[in-house]
């Protein structure tokens, strides 16, 4: 057993139950899969704009799918997923950096929400991806903080739901076989909670392990059963600990975790930041954007409302 690793279900895990990500990896067949469970960090971003129900959802699917996928990477910097549609959603970003910290907002027209058909009970509240959103892409971009150059992936929005669009981008522009669930939802006190699981079989890897194909496909489906058998109530379940929940499902398959990673929200706006843009506007242009005599500029992230009386435009002019 190497340093920060064990198998799933032992007695002495971290008991941290939220917010992190736990890598694993399925010995007999080397398939690698991330778990992700988002409680404080994901009601703190939502928790900060009145979005309706459906969007509130879309957005944490987004949250969570950003989380999964950009800890598959290897990355120093900023990965992003950002959707655009012709929808009564038309834009949601969702970003997490390297270290783990994760924000996300979403734009929408609130006559067309409120025009949609109520959604089925059993949903939670999820619409589908052509009735929120409509037409248009989801795109996911890796900016890395050195010289190299952003990676930077668009798929059609084509699937009933954001994992089914990035499973059409995986099979067939990048031909990885992966499997994708998340879910998100409300506590009893109206907390928002969620969870995701995601599972790699990469090509690589696999020829690596002198796999012949009969057999990797044998294990893909295998896996896929036994992660679609994961219920939604156990990814949001707050008092499963991640550990147990990967024996639950995959002890068959001599599961491994490793070192797990923590989650919580972030947002990297700043005065500084938003007085450099403010610079390179003309005095004249930002004095029509006041509004009682005081700019205000309102960070979509996090809510943040920084405000510029005339006092604080001759300081940033002068």
């Amino acid at each position: 057993m190497s340093p920060g690793s064990g198998s799933a279900g032992d007695p002495g895990e971290n008991p941290i139950l939220d917010d992190l990500v736990q890598p694993f990896i399925l010995e007999t067949s080397g398939i690698r899969g991330r778990l992700v469970k988002l409680g404080e960090s994901l009601d703190a971003i939502l928790g900060r704009h009145d979005y309706p129900r459906p969007v509130a959802t879309a957005l944490g699917e987004l949250l969570l799918l950003a989380s999964v996928l950009s800890s598959m990477l290897k990355f120093s910097g900023v990965f992003t997923l950002q959707v655009k549609g012709d929808g009564p959603v038309n834009i949601m970003v969702a970003d997490i950096t390297s270290e783990g910290e994760l924000r996300g907002y979403a734009g929408f027209d609130a006559d067309k929400i409120g025009a949609l058909d109520a959604a089925p009970p059993e949903s939670g509240g999820r619409q589908s991806v052509p009735a929120l959103l409509g037409k248009g892409y989801l795109a996911f971009t890796v900016d890395q903080r050195s010289d190299s150059d952003r990676y930077q992936g668009i798929v059609e929005l084509d699937g009933e739901s954001l994992a089914d669009c990035l499973l059409h981008y995986f099979r067939q522009s990048e031909q990885i076989q992966t499997g994708l669930l998340v879910t998100v939802g409300q506590d009893g006190e109206g907390r928002w909670r969620g969870g995701g699981l995601g599972l790699q079989h990469l090509p690589d890897e696999a020829k690596a392990s002198g796999q012949n194909e009969d057999l990797r496909e044998e294990d893909w489906r295998r896996s896929m059963i036994l992660q679609a058998s994961c219920t939604e109530a156990e990814l949001l379940d707050a008092d499963l600990p991640a550990n147990d929940l990967l024996f639950r499902l995959f002890h068959e398959e001599g599961v491994r975790v490793f070192e797990r990673r923590a989650i919580a929200f972030g947002c990297r706006c700043s005065s500084s930041r938003l007085e450099a843009v403010l610079a390179q506007m003309p005095r004249e242009e930002v004095e029509t954007l006041k509004v009682d005599g005081v700019v205000v500029a309102t960070c979509e992230f996090c809510s943040t409302d920084y405000r510029y009386d005339d006092a604080a435009l001759d300081r940033l002019y002068k």
